[in-house]
């Protein structure tokens, strides 16, 4: 008579798979806007720091592309952070979403019906020593795209 054998490894594998599965539907369920609006300016500040400028502005509303020319962004970002400051690489921290609503990033420019504004801090070590930026980011949703915009209005 021949022993049944247990397989514990398809077991696991099954588990996994199933684990697995359940999470992503969680997430997907789950998501709320802020938390993908956080998850594009979380994304656009991991392209900054690996000096990635020509992803982190695809990023951007073509309001703010307009404004700052591809070539021109990469150009500048990489002489003002790397050039001038001598960084080369940099932290950084954002804080929860702040829901607004109409909201423009510019006199005289289209009002969104919703944002989402972040506050970024973003902490180097450069030939000056240790020095930190603080910049308000907003998201908005285009096309349903989120997308990042900055605030302009004086």
């Amino acid at each position: 008579m021949r022993k049944k054998r247990n397989h514990p490894g398809i077991l696991l594998l099954v588990f996994f798979i199933a684990g697995t599965f359940i999470f992503m539907l969680a997430q997907f369920l789950f998501s709320s806007p802020s938390s993908e609006a956080k998850s594009v300016v979380d994304q656009f500040y991991t392209f900054e720091q690996d000096a990635n400028f020509s992803a982190s502005w695809n990023l951007f509303h073509p309001n703010m592309k307009e404004k700052f020319p591809k070539a021109a962004y990469i150009q500048d970002r990489t002489h003002v952070f790397m050039g001038h400051f001598g960084a080369e690489t940099f932290s950084y921290e954002i804080n929860e979403a702040e829901h607004l609503e109409e909201w423009r990033a510019a006199k005289g420019e289209k009002t969104f019906k919703t944002a989402y504004k972040f506050e970024v801090t973003q902490m180097y070590t450069g030939k000056y020593g240790k020095f930190s930026f603080i910049q308000e980011v907003y998201v908005v949703e285009q096309k349903k795209e989120w997308v990042i915009l900055w605030n302009f209005n004086h």
